[in-house]
């Protein structure tokens, strides 16, 4: 089963920062653009950042400024860099194309902003 597999989540302090990483098949990576997804607790997964093959990015509302999205096509990772993280960023976040596709969602990692 082809899976995307995240990492790098945990509990940071408001104001933290964490890297989350996400690595898959070259199958995935080879088609385009890649993103990053997220669920809280109660609320619908909504889309968080996202990267074009060439590096063109778009980020939500919410976390343009504090997040930077980045791709190793070479390592078929990307990366979310979050900083100056906020309680309302609790959430597992998870990694897929953009547009996701169903079948390629991963466990995710759960990243908890907290003091």
């Amino acid at each position: 089963q082809v899976q995307l597999v995240e990492s790098g989540g945990g509990l940071v302090q408001p104001g933290g920062s964490l890297r989350l990483s996400c690595t898959g098949s070259g199958i995935i990576f080879s088609g385009g653009g890649m993103g990053w997804y997220r669920q809280a607790p109660g609320k619908q997964r909504e889309w968080v950042a996202s990267i074009t093959r060439g590096g063109s990015t778009n980020y939500a509302d919410s976390v343009k400024g504090r997040f930077t999205i980045s791709r190793d096509n070479a390592k078929n990772t990307i990366y979310l860099q979050m900083s100056s993280l906020k309680p309302e960023d609790t959430a597992a976040y998870y990694c897929n194309t953009v547009p996701f596709a169903t079948q390629y969602w991963g466990q995710g990692t759960q990243v908890t902003v907290s003091s």
